[in-house]
């Protein structure tokens, strides 16, 4: 029954709004509170943003750079507020993360020309894991706002040969945007996906890790953008040109159009009625 329970609960989770989504969890477990922890652990929350006071830059914040109520920043690797027993990546795995987060920064401004992106990695048995973080949050307009935020966890299995590694990126993308104008009124459009892939790749100085994870995320994020935009804005506006006709009554060439189709149904109906 606990099973069922959760599959329910995490397909209702998916179908409600995702800038909702802190407080219909926590009202989801206030419902269910035996699944409390499988639900936490399972559902993916909209990402926060610290200020990282030393550095002078801002960071994402999530399950992976916490440890109890502390935050790790990615660009000074320290604690806020401050831990000294903290988990910490291994030398060499804080060198390959300090280069990634100067990576994904890149791609994140050519991407989205704004936004904060974070990434974190910890050191497995046979290999190492990670997870890129992406937000980029509207410009604040009365009439648009929405957010996109995306997380892509990886986990990178190296051979002993050293030369090759096996890569897999779990990722998911919440988007919502909201309009308000006074011709259309209020709109809101949200949803979100994940995607799995599996990939083994050659690991050299002039292919490195981040060079393979880097093409992983950008070509699972440009086919996440095409299936949102595939299914969510191309739908809504079929529905919205099978509701409602882009012509406006004002113009004198549909009166005069409409004024000659009901003249000749009327003439009609009266030829009709004579014969």
């Amino acid at each position: 029954m606990t099973e069922l329970q959760m599959d329910c609960a995490l397909d209702l989770m998916r179908r409600l709004p995702p800038q909702q989504v802190e407080k219909n969890l926590s009202d989801l477990i206030d419902l269910v509170p035996d699944l409390c922890e499988d639900l936490l652990s399972s559902v993916d929350q909209p990402l926060k943003i610290a200020r990282d006071k030393e550095a002078g830059k801002d960071y994402l914040l999530c399950d992976y750079n916490r440890d109890g109520d502390s935050y790790r920043s990615p660009w000074s690797n320290t604690y806020d507020p401050p831990l000294d027993d903290g988990s910490m990546p291994s030398e060499r795995l804080r060198k390959l993360e300090i280069d990634a987060n100067y990576a994904f920064d890149q791609y994140r401004e050519m991407y989205f020309e704004g936004g904060v992106s974070s990434v974190y990695l910890w050191d497995l048995e046979h290999g190492f894991a990670g997870v890129i973080l992406i937000k980029k949050a509207g410009d604040g307009s009365k009439k648009i706002k929405g957010c996109w935020d995306s997380i892509h966890v990886v986990e990178v299995q190296e051979k002993s040969t050293g030369r090759s590694a096996h890569y897999k990126l779990t990722s998911t993308a919440m988007l919502w945007l909201q309009t308000s104008r006074p011709g259309s009124g209020t709109m809101n459009l949200g949803g979100s996906l994940t995607r799995q892939i599996d990939q083994d790749n050659a690991v050299s100085e002039n292919n490195p890790h981040i060079a393979n994870i880097g093409r992983l995320v950008e070509d699972m994020e440009n086919k996440i953008r095409n299936t949102l935009n595939e299914i969510y804005f191309s739908k809504t506006k079929d529905i919205v040109n099978g509701l409602r006709s882009v012509q406006t009554l004002s113009d004198q060439s549909v009166q005069d159009a409409l004024r000659d189709d009901l003249a000749a149904a009327l003439l009609r109906r009266n030829l009709i009625k004579d014969n």
